[in-house]
């Protein structure tokens, strides 16, 4: 399986809104299977189908501690948000920038598993954040933008920085 490049921020095609997965098939399951590869190769917790320009509703997380619960999210959405956290977080979209961000404390996802069959997830903590953060993606939204415009121009200035020193 090979591994996937992940767009950097602000890689404008991060702002694109996923489209639904209108059927579940080998091809669909073969890009989770390579985005989950992608992910733990990465490392990282989660990856929306946006981060690897792939703009339909699929994402994988696995926010174990011993990496062996993966998860598998077709046309994910929120049908409930409960209570408030702040949670540092981080993205594969934005190597080495950990911030604050404001979350749900509890969520309730409803998605389709890979064979098409409806389910719910009751999530708190650290699964909650991930859920909303990776379907933040989908709606063309990156975590850096919960945060300050100040905070935003300096994490573009940084990144910028990065790329010229590695190119």
């Amino acid at each position: 399986m090979p591994l996937l490049p992940i767009l950097r921020f602000p890689d404008p095609r991060l702002r694109k809104v996923a489209t639904p997965v209108a059927v579940i098939d080998q091809g669909i399951r073969r890009l989770a299977r390579d985005m989950a590869e992608t992910m733990y190769e990465a490392p990282g917790i989660g990856l929306a189908a946006t981060q690897v320009d792939v703009h339909q509703r699929l994402i994988v997380i696995d926010a174990s501690e011993a990496r062996d619960q993966l998860l598998t999210l077709v046309n994910p959405e929120i049908i409930t948000r409960e209570g408030v956290q702040v949670c540092e977080e981080g993205c594969l979209s934005v190597p080495g920038i950990y911030d604050k961000v404001e979350r749900a404390e509890h969520v309730v996802v409803r998605y389709l598993d890979l064979e098409a069959r409806e389910q719910t997830i009751e999530a708190a903590g650290l699964l909650s954040v991930c859920l909303q953060h990776e379907i933040d993606h989908l709606e063309g939204r990156v975590f850096v933008e919960h945060l300050s415009q100040l905070k935003q121009l300096r994490i573009r200035n940084k990144l910028a920085k990065q790329a010229r020193i590695t190119a």
